[in-house]
């Protein structure tokens, strides 16, 4: 259920009843028959597959996002959006010459080169080793203080989010059971699996 709800927001599922909208702006309303496109919500996904283009260079797949700005602009914007995670000097790399943390990190500016209202990562830490790991959750903590968009971040690791998030939402069942601050989820867990998340 916690990827779907990402798809949901994304606009690549539709769900058959609910409200969707961010910053104010309605994207989904079923009861009102309002359904933006997926391609005119301004969303950046990073997919747990990373689904970086095999046969391009992490600037090429950074700048396969950045269509809607001039030509002559696309590659010192991807060049700078790689910077931004810390891929400087790795530019023309191709996903299989980096390591999975860099391609997920190429996955990650791929999704901001949309500047998009909402950042939607899906499982970002379930593939990485340890230190990649806390890479990447400085990276986010970084990501989070310079900028003011939402940030959806699913996990089966609830360490993980709580060491990455404001506001957690406990799902089970497709449901949201619990939601709160990390802190009194897991000291005060009001939900059968918020206290088994807990011990």
């Amino acid at each position: 259920g916690k990827t779907s709800i990402l798809r949901a927001i994304a606009g690549l599922l539709a769900p058959a009843a609910g409200r969707i909208s961010v910053n104010g702006q309605c994207w989904l309303d079923t009861h009102a028959g309002i359904h933006v496109r997926a391609r005119d919500r301004h969303v950046g996904f990073v997919f747990q597959s990373y689904a970086l283009f095999p046969h391009m260079s992490a600037r090429q797949n950074v700048m396969e996002a950045l269509l809607d700005i001039p030509a002559t602009q696309r590659q010192g914007r991807a060049d700078a959006l790689l910077a931004q995670v810390h891929l400087d000097g790795l530019e023309d790399r191709r996903p299989r010459e980096l390591s999975g943390g860099q391609q997920q990190r190429v996955a990650l500016a791929r999704a901001l080169a949309r500047d998009p209202q909402v950042l939607l990562l899906d499982e970002p830490f379930s593939a990485v080793d340890h230190p990649t790991r806390r890479a990447l959750h400085r990276l986010l903590v970084e990501l989070r203080a310079r900028s003011d968009i939402p940030i959806i971040l699913v996990s089966h690791d609830v360490r993980d989010a709580a060491d990455a998030a404001d506001e957690i939402a406990l799902v089970l069942d497709g449901r949201i059971v619990e939601q709160g601050e990390p802190h009194s989820l897991m000291s005060d867990p009001q939900s059968r699996l918020s206290r088994w998340l807990a011990g």
